[in-house]
C-alpha cells in the first residue's frame, strides 16, 4: 500500500497595509522574497539610498523598496527591536556560540543523551 504525505506547507503570509510588504513567521519582508525589512531598514539608517539598495537587490522593484523604506518609518519600534535582536553579539549569547579573534564563529555542540 502506498501512503503520500501531507503537502509541506510553506511560511503563512499576513498582508499588511503595505502592498509590497508582508508578516513571514511575525517579522516583515518583501512580498515574493526573503528579504526582511530590517535588511533594507539597516541600509537605509546608513544613508543607502533606493539606488543603492536596487544595486544590493537587483530583482526588487524601486516600488517594493520604497515600501519597504515607507513600512520601516511606520513601525520604526518594531523594526529597531528585530535589528537589535539579530545583531550578532546577541545571536551569539541567545546560540552559546563563540566568535574567535579572526572572525569565526563556533557552535556549542549538543549534548548526547546519557
Amino acid at each position: 500500500m502506498t501512503t503520500l504525505a501531507a503537502p509541506q506547507a510553506g511560511p503563512v503570509e499576513q498582508k499588511t497595509e503595505h502592498s509590497h510588504i508582508v508578516l513571514v513567521d511575525g517579522q516583515a519582508a518583501v512580498r515574493g522574497t526573503r528579504i526582511r525589512v530590517r535588511l533594507i531598514a539597516q541600509m537605509y539608517r546608513e544613508g543607502d539610498t533606493v539606488e543603492d539598495i536596487l544595486h544590493s537587490y537587483p530583482h526588487l522593484s524601486a516600488a517594493a523598496a520604497h515600501d519597504a523604506i515607507s513600512y520601516y518609518l511606520d513601525h520604526r519600534a518594531d523594526i529597531e527591536r528585530e535589528i537589535a535582536a539579530h545583531r550578532i553579539e546577541n545571536v551569539l549569547a541567545r546560540t552559546g556560540a563563540q566568535m574567535n579573534e579572526r572572525g569565526f564563529i563556533t557552535v556549542p555542540s549538543a549534548q548526547p543523551n546519557s
